[in-house]
């Protein structure tokens, strides 16, 4: 990989889907265009090595631009990345109503201490969905028990408040285990047609809204995590 040109470039970190008090989330590296030209995008997320790392273009207007990367492949939409970049903008003082990813114009707001994003099921992976009915055992399941695909493991721990206990494994994308999955989300809240309130992993959050056209909103809390200088 080629060095940046900007000698102490670095890449911001932050975690998506915390828990209420901060624990938890899915760490997402994200790096502005400007800090890595030159650098070749994937082999830089393969090196940071987190679920997703986002490299970010200068806002434009109310919108800002940026693509998403695995450690593996590169990504039309996501969902923590989306809600991570979101909040890092606001938190930056150059705040968007729209981040333009490959999938098309992801509209964003806040509301409640939570970062919203608005996003299609279409635009998420091919998940293989797996429903489990005992929530202790959904616990026992071994990220070497898959070794190809995306499989979302989810469980109702109270159907009529819509609260879901999941875990998602992705060899195909290069994550063994994701620590909360935001694309899944809005898949598996259009799949049944109803808002959730989702505890992925060791305990990040995610909340999310049905709507009648079909589109998903996405929420979560974020917070600043550490720097990773290049």
């Amino acid at each position: 990989m080629n060095a940046p040109e900007d000698d102490g470039a670095q890449v911001e970190v932050v975690r998506v889907f915390t828990d209420a008090v901060g624990r938890w989330g899915n760490p997402l590296g994200i790096a502005r265009a400007g800090d890595v030209v030159g650098v070749d995008h994937q082999a830089l997320a393969a090196r940071l090595g987190y679920s997703e790392t986002v490299v970010v273009e200068p806002r434009d207007g109310a919108t800002a631009r940026m693509r998403i990367y695995t450690p593996a492949v590169e990504l039309p939409f996501a969902g923590h990345p989306t809600v991570g970049a979101a909040w890092w903008l606001a938190d930056q003082g150059t705040p968007v109503d729209v981040l333009q990813v490959p999938a098309g114009p992801v509209a964003v707001d806040a509301a409640d201490g939570l970062t919203w994003v608005l996003a299609s099921a279409a635009w998420t992976p091919d998940f293989t969905f797996h429903e489990f009915e005992d929530v202790d055992f959904l616990g026992t399941v071994h990220p070497t028990d898959f070794d190809s695909g995306r499989h979302y493991l989810w469980a109702w721990t109270d159907r009529d408040r819509g609260a879901v206990r999941s875990r998602m494994f992705a060899p195909a994308m290069g994550i063994a285990e994701d620590e909360a999955t935001g694309a899944a989300a809005v898949a598996l809240t259009a799949r049944l047609d109803r808002s959730l309130v989702i505890t992925q992993g060791q305990g990040s959050q995610l909340f999310t809204h049905s709507r009648p056209d079909g589109w998903v909103r996405l929420g979560g809390r974020v917070v600043p995590d550490h720097p990773v200088v290049l």
